[in-house]
């Protein structure tokens, strides 16, 4: 049960004197569940006279930290309601448990205050190369360091990632003409394999103002997605920052759940 009736129990439960009921979890409950409210009716800009569990609902479909807590929510709209209404007294005829209090604030910041990726994402260290170096180079790098997803450079602007697939697909095509394969990894510059394509297809740039609501959202919109590029403001050509695979997700997960 989220709630008490008539009494408290627990560390922030104890009653004053005359028997009266301590209302702090219930004023802490209904300031988490109002900017709750307020955060999802501005972000899908729903009407006033919307209910709160019709906004839950509707907002699932869209949000996927209410997808997650959407039934969590829809009780804590009950829950609502039994604080508010009162008694023919005047008195609060339910308080929310700690438990209550410390979930629906937890949804609140993950709603209102997300963790971002600046904020709480180790960079890694990132493997570059010039665009004008020779294919057989980059193998070379790829085999010594063990990155997978190179960030390619001309100048200062990026403008594309070698990959594994990209290198097999180049080289397939080499030995299929029954053309030199050495000669060719020698000879070709890593920018004359790449495909603009391959950046919007199996990347997604993101921010480090993004939150980490969206980089698992990239990954479960795009099932070939390699990594997510964060650069500092996830805008194409920036010098990346940071790479998150999906071998990430686990820590990414976890940050969230400690939040």
């Amino acid at each position: 049960m989220w709630y008490n009736k008539g009494e408290m129990t627990g560390p922030r439960s104890a009653a004053g004197r005359g028997g009266k009921m301590d209302k702090t979890n219930a004023a802490a409950f209904l300031n988490a569940y109002n900017k709750i409210d307020s955060q999802l009716r501005a972000l899908y800009n729903y009407k006033a006279s919307m209910s709160f569990t019709d906004i839950v609902r509707r907002s699932a479909e869209k949000n996927k930290v209410v997808r997650k807590y959407e039934d969590e929510l829809t009780d804590f709209a009950r829950l609502r309601n039994a604080i508010v209404h009162q008694s023919k007294d005047g008195k609060i005829i339910a308080v929310p448990c700690d438990e209550a209090v410390e979930a629906m604030q937890k949804i609140e910041r993950l709603l209102c205050t997300p963790p971002t990726i600046g904020q709480t994402m180790r960079e890694k260290k990132i493997v570059s190369v010039d665009d004008a170096i020779s294919l057989k180079q980059a193998l070379l790098l790829i085999s010594r360091t063990g990155y997978s997803n190179l960030p390619v450079y001309r100048g200062k602007r990026m403008t594309g990632i070698l990959n594994n697939r990209r290198i097999i697909r180049a080289m397939g095509e080499v030995i299929g003409r029954g053309e030199d394969l050495g000669a060719f990894a020698a000879n070709t510059a890593v920018g004359e394999i790449l495909e603009q394509s391959d950046l919007f297809s199996y990347y997604r740039y993101l921010g480090k103002k993004d939150t980490l609501q969206d980089i698992l959202s990239a990954f479960e919109n795009n099932r070939k997605l390699l990594a997510v590029l964060v650069s500092e403001n996830g805008t194409v050509g920036e010098r990346i920052e940071n790479i998150v695979t999906a071998s990430d997700l686990v820590a990414v997960n976890k940050i969230l759940e400690d939040y």
